[in-house]
């Protein structure tokens, strides 16, 4: 190839993959909006997921009651499936003062490791502490943990199965984040998904006195989007999915 061409050809490897994402995507999405459901929440459900997007930036106000939250974090409690039934899923909400205490006890960890050398300074105080107090700029953060002792009886009711069930234990959690993610931004909220454990995890414990066999595995931040996220872009849904019978 001549030289000459190279240029032309670091462009085209550049730049055309993300536009041919958008390209893909528009085109899958075209077919589906096509597509007629029997239940017109189905289609609700659905423009819920291509919306729920992650927002760093928010500030503490509330678009709905407190109670409303709390509804929606009660029936992700009660409502969200768990293998054999476990209900292994425990969850906290915190809201306004309480909610800056999660990230005070997270800044003043991380000041910990700085002092301790196991984080530099200068990346604590240019990324890490910034990031940390626009999380405690939002509204509220639910703390989502698993009751892993509570699986005891059942591992050995199916002893076949005993190493699986912590991963299905975890999988039920990971469905409740979503949900309450999802619903905390079809009433207006912006939100953002950390895993600070278990550098916090024992400061957690203590402040508000929960169980020991509680173990925190997120921490879901949300509050008014001050800005909008960036543009979204995907892989090919070729190679990601496949579809036999149809």
């Amino acid at each position: 190839m001549k030289t000459a061409h190279w240029p032309l050809l670091w462009t085209f490897i550049l730049f055309i993959p993300p536009i041919y994402y958008l390209y893909l995507y528009s085109y899958s999405y075209s077919a589906m909006a096509s597509t007629e459901f029997k239940n017109p929440a189905t289609t609700t459900l659905l423009e819920l997921v291509k919306s729920r997007r992650t927002y760093y930036d928010l500030k503490a106000e509330s678009p709905i009651s407190d109670d409303a939250i709390d509804r929606i974090v009660q029936d992700s409690v009660l409502h969200v499936p768990s293998s054999f039934n476990t209900q292994t899923s425990r969850i906290v909400l915190l809201l306004k003062e309480e909610h800056k205490k999660v990230w005070d006890i997270t800044i003043k960890v991380m000041e910990g490791l700085v002092s301790a050398g196991q984080v530099t300074k200068e990346m604590f105080e240019n990324s890490t502490k910034p990031k940390l107090e626009s999380f405690r700029a939002a509204y509220g953060t639910v703390l989502f943990f698993v009751d892993y002792e509570s699986l005891d009886p059942i591992k050995q009711q199916f002893a076949i199965y005993a190493d699986k069930f912590d991963p299905f234990a975890l999988e039920s959690n990971a469905m409740s984040q979503y949900f309450v993610w999802l619903a905390l931004e079809s009433e207006g909220f912006g939100a953002n998904l950390q895993h600070y454990t278990p550098l916090i995890d024992e400061d957690v414990r203590k402040t508000w006195n929960l169980p020991e066999s509680w173990k925190l595995d997120a921490q879901l931040v949300f509050g008014v989007p001050n800005s909008q996220p960036g543009e979204k872009l995907f892989a090919p849904i070729e190679g990601r999915y496949k579809v036999f019978g149809k």
